[in-house]
This record gives C-alpha cells, structure tokens and sequence, in this order.
C-alpha cells in the first residue's frame, strides 16, 4: 500500500465535494480540516473543480486534495497540474489508470466485478474504489471479492451514510469510505459551513470510535 493509501486509512473517510463555485473552495476546506478530515475528492463534474482544488491546495498545503471523477487523460492533466495528490475514477478505464500511473500520482479507479479487479491488479494496483458501493452489494460484494483477491484492498463510495459507514469501517480490507452527506451541495451553497463543519467532526468521531 502506497504511502498516499496510508494517509487515506488512517483519514479514514473522503468527503466527496461537488462544487459549483471556486470561491466555496476554501471556506469548504477550513470546515473539513476543522471538523477533523482534513481530505476531499473534488469532482470534476463541474467547470469549478479544477480551480477548487487549485485554491485548496494552495492555501492548504497539509492537507489531501484528490480530483474524483476523472474520466480522460486531459482531465488527469488538468487535475494534476492544479495539484492534485490522488486521482479517483468512477470506473475502470486502463489507459487513463495506466497513463496517470506513469506521472507517479496514485490512481483508484472504480470497479464492482472480479474481471475489473483484475485488470486492476494487472497495472500493479492494491487499491480500488468499489463503485457504486451499496447498490453492487455493499460489504457483502467486498467481502466475497476480497476472498481470492487477497493481495486487494478497496475503497467503497456510492450510498455510504452515517448508519452503515461503521460496518465498512471495521473490515481491514477498506482502506476508507467515500462520503458525501456531510458536505452536500445544497449546505455548500448556502454557505451553511459551521453546520458541513459540524457533520464532519461526526464523521471524524465514526472514524475515531471504530478504528481509534
């Protein structure tokens, strides 16, 4: 497990950010470091992403900001050159894992079949997103999958909450769980930060209450 994987274990849960305006950026990032999850995975489903995580990289260079949803290498570059230190795929696409790899930055992609895990493993990886979690099986899916992939540790996202969050937590094959009900869209855009900082530092105690 790389050095990054590490980071993100003992972190513990990744918020996922969808962020419509750059300008959230930072005010976002002080709420989760506050709250006690000094991480995100910044979606690049909108034309702020890019300069969202530039911003919070910039003015946070302690803490660990990925860029999730990158679907092609120029959005790989983008993301890469605004300072991403991870880069999440919803699904597995080789030559785009392959090609970001190859710059050194740690790359998950998404999967939820053995055939995707192994073509995972193929490119030397011992982490992927399982995606979407809860609607692939949850737990039970990774369990089963993790049996004869044993080398294969996994970082479920899609359907994680509060009331399930502790079970996936307590399986040492998942490395962290990616969350987004703490750092909602409409909570960002209200600029209801206390209350994101609030609902982070419960997911922190989550985190800190099954794994210490």
């Amino acid at each position: 497990m790389t050095e990054m994987m590490l980071k993100l274990k003992k972190i513990g849960i990744i918020p996922v950010v969808v962020l419509d305006n750059a300008d959230d950026a930072i005010p976002l990032a002080e709420a989760l470091i506050k709250g006690g999850l000094p991480c995100a995975e910044v979606t690049f489903r909108t034309a702020a992403a890019e300069e969202s995580i530039r911003r919070m990289a910039k003015a946070f260079p302690e803490m660990i900001v990925g860029a999730g949803t990158v679907l092609t290498t120029e959005q790989a570059d983008r993301a890469i050159d605004a300072g991403s230190k991870f880069i999440v795929s919803p699904g597995f696409n080789p030559r785009v894992t392959k090609y970001v790899l190859d710059k050194g930055v740690p790359m998950t992609p998404g999967i939820c079949t053995p055939s995707e895990a192994e073509g995972a493993m193929e490119l030397g990886l011992d982490a992927v997103k399982f995606f979407p979690a809860e609607p692939s099986g949850g737990l039970k899916m990774i369990k089963a999958m993790a049996a004869p992939y044993v080398d294969l540790n996994f970082m479920p996202t899609g359907g994680i909450s509060p009331e399930n969050v502790r079970d996936y937590l307590k399986y040492d094959r998942i490395i962290c769980c990616g969350g987004s009900w703490m750092v909602k869209g409409d909570l960002i855009r209200a600029g209801k930060f206390d209350e994101i900082e609030k609902l982070v530092k419960e997911a922190s105690d989550i985190v800190k209450e099954i794994r210490g």
